[in-house]
């Protein structure tokens, strides 16, 4: 008598298959995951750095036509590490504005004030309006967002840049430098962006001196 063998899986076979394949599910999508946050955190630092790009070659255009103000005011009003205040027609409707940057929290912001009155016209106190430059701004108190540098730089490093707040009349090229990060926790390179100015305007008072 011929007897037939059973082909199969005992239950202690089944139970450690099914084990092996809850085991490599679990792990694939702990990968899959991990790569999505990976991803996706690398998408928003790139949104973030392009957005304070964008905010920084603002204030850069800003800085640049830097001129006196409606009030006959010097074009750069104060000058400190983290906060900046100077005169330009920013919105190019041939009215002076003063510009106001600062700081405050994790946020560059840039305030403005037009002027107000006849001849002369003055300046209230105060920013009349605002709008966030960049977000996600993570300097610390030893890394300002402003440096400034007078005629002699680059020949004087020793120097240069100033002391902060600066003698405005000696200002003559500054430094933009923002450090961004979405969240200092998960990642902590910062991604920096710079960019030097040059007040052409100021040139003028160099000529008249």
């Amino acid at each position: 008598m011929i007897k037939k063998i059973q082909s199969g899986m005992t239950l202690i076979e089944m139970l450690i298959a099914i084990t092996i394949f809850t085991i490599g599910i679990g792990g694939f999508s702990l990968l899959f995951v991990k790569s999505w946050q990976g991803n996706s955190y690398v998408y928003e630092m790139g949104q973030s750095s392009v957005a304070a790009s964008q905010g920084v070659n603002g204030v850069v255009s800003y800085l640049r036509k830097a001129r006196q103000g409606d009030d006959g005011a010097y074009p750069i009003k104060s000058a400190a590490n983290n906060d900046l205040v100077v005169f330009s027609d920013y919105d190019k409707d041939g009215v002076t504005e003063r510009l106001h940057f600062y700081k405050n929290a994790n946020q560059l912001i840039m305030g403005w004030r037009k002027p107000s009155g006849g001849l002369p016209k003055t300046y209230a106190t105060g920013d009349q309006e605002n709008k966030i430059i960049a977000d996600r701004v993570v300097n610390d108190a030893g890394t300002p967002i402003f440096y400034y540098y007078n005629q002699d730089y680059p020949a004087d490093q020793v120097n240069n840049p100033v002391a902060t707040p600066a003698n405005n009349a000696e200002v003559r090229l500054i430094k933009i430098l923002l450090k961004v990060n979405i969240d200092p926790n998960r990642a902590p390179d910062n991604i920096e962006i710079s960019s030097f100015v040059e007040l052409r305007n100021l040139n003028d008072y160099d000529r008249m001196q």
